[in-house]
């Protein structure tokens, strides 16, 4: 089968951006935020055919009953979807999906469903978030090529996007909470569905988030990871640590893997671009973690437009406490009955492979959601420029803190017929975002204390 390498039908409906050479910071443009634009920056107005909603506050508390450490509810339980996209139709459909979309229904002619479901802006954030991302609107700016940001602190640190990297920014520092726990469970389907779940519990620190905190008391470090493989036993007790810094020209991620057969830490330089990520079976890269991270320095960016398009969202029957992984986990792809896509506005940011650089993609495009600024889809290409890989990022409200984010993601190699499933956190606690973290625990030298725990 031969996937489309050509991504003309984007063009169609797009919103095309000019003037990007005026990025940075508009404070002429601030009391726009909560009145035209929402607080974060997108269009508070719904479409005139109404298939997107207006924006009215997203969710701001919790369903009656919910408790902390539940799973989260889901609100829209009782909504019945409104389209059905199929292998028979997706034709009359395809200015609202991807090529990575259009891909898997020509991959999976016989399975691959997609389920449209009402629309509902649903993403929330602190009202600190929204004050501080008021701020940065007035100051912020891209510094070193884009490598790093200026003028910041707290909230999204660009709400009138203009170029690529302020868009791509925003989604790297997204609010997630001051620090947090969660089980990040894995699986990679072989391409007639056995699959072996990998445990990996997760620390999140990100100092960027605490109130008070400016960006010269960060020393350039933008949030500090630790992941530890629980299981399967050939696995379990493999660590991995990562500080993450905020300009990575001026000093690249630092990273550390501890070995328990070996029980030493050493540097991994390698966690990074289009190394192999964590017991992925090669399914994704380093930088497909979150849908995307690290630098860009790689890569040409361009804004290509903004447009509606059937999108995962509100994706709380894939994190559900009750799911069965036997029936969820399918040979090609997740089982549709539990995968809800909505029409939304997202921005599509198109990064090409300079000339004289490496990495396993020549092209990606990524579709951005207006109201979170998360990654929700991604196509990837060969070295060929044919479509290689296509990612879906599964998100929902956790309306406890509140943030929107993914619960899922779903990587599919287009050309071997697998997949990666990541966020399986179904049968584990649920993400903690308020737990209070040491710095002391994210150091070289805790690594090794920990790791022989």
């Amino acid at each position: 089968m031969k996937f489309r390498k050509s991504t003309l039908a984007l063009a169609l409906g797009c919103v095309f951006i000019s003037g990007l050479a005026s990025a940075g910071a508009k404070p002429d443009q601030v009391d726009r935020l909560g009145k035209d634009l929402t607080p974060v920056g997108a269009e508070r107005a719904g479409t005139a055919d109404g298939l997107v909603p207006e924006w009215t506050g997203g969710i701001t508390k919790p369903p009656a009953g919910f408790k902390k450490g539940d799973h989260h509810p889901d609100p829209y339980a009782g909504e019945k979807p409104t389209l059905v996209i199929t292998a028979k139709n997706y034709k009359q459909h395809q200015d609202k999906l991807s090529p990575g979309q259009i891909a898997m229904f020509e991959k999976y002619p016989d399975t691959f469903v997609m389920n449209v479901y009402p629309s509902h802006r649903s993403a929330s954030f602190p009202q600190r978030t929204y004050e501080m991302t008021a701020k940065n609107g007035a100051t912020g700016k891209l510094v070193a090529n884009g490598e790093g940001v200026a003028d910041v602190a707290e909230g999204f640190p660009f709400p009138f996007p203009e170029d690529p990297k302020e868009l791509m920014w925003n989604h790297k520092m997204k609010y997630k909470g001051i620090g947090g726990v969660r089980y990040n469970n894995q699986a990679a389907p072989t391409a007639s569905g056995a699959y072996t779940m990998v445990k990996l519990r997760e620390e999140l620190l990100g100092k960027y988030y605490w109130p008070g905190m400016k960006l010269e008391d960060l020393n350039n470090i933008l949030l500090y990871f630790y992941q530890e493989v629980e299981a399967p036993a050939r696995l379990a007790g493999s660590v991995l640590l990562v500080h993450e810094t905020l300009n990575q020209l001026e000093q690249p991620r630092q990273a550390w893997v501890y070995n328990p057969g070996q029980r030493r830490v050493r540097r991994a330089p390698n966690v990074a671009y289009d190394n192999p990520g964590t017991a992925s079976d090669g399914l994704r890269t380093s930088d497909m973690y979150d849908m995307f991270n690290g630098a860009m320095d790689r890569f040409d960016w361009k804004i290509v437009g903004k447009k509606v398009m059937y999108v995962p969202y509100n994706a709380y029957k894939l994190h559900a406490a009750d799911i069965d992984f036997d029936d969820l986990i399918q040979p090609g792809h997740m089982n549709p009955k539990y995968v809800r896509y909505e029409p939304h506005r997202v921005w599509i940011v198109e990064a090409t492979l300079k000339p004289g650089k490496r990495h396993i993609n020549k092209r990606r495009t990524f579709y951005l959601d207006e109201d979170s600024y998360q990654i929700l889809m991604t196509d990837h290409y060969d070295k060929r420029d044919q479509l290689w890989r296509y990612s879906e990022g599964h998100p929902i409200n956790y309306y406890d803190v509140p943030t929107l984010w993914t619960t899922v993601e779903a990587h599919h190699d287009l050309q071997n017929g697998r997949y990666l499933l990541m966020g399986l956190d179904n049968h584990d606690p649920v993400n903690v975002f308020d737990q209070k973290l040491n710095e002391a625990d994210f150091t070289p030298q805790a690594l090794r204390k920990r790791g022989r725990r």
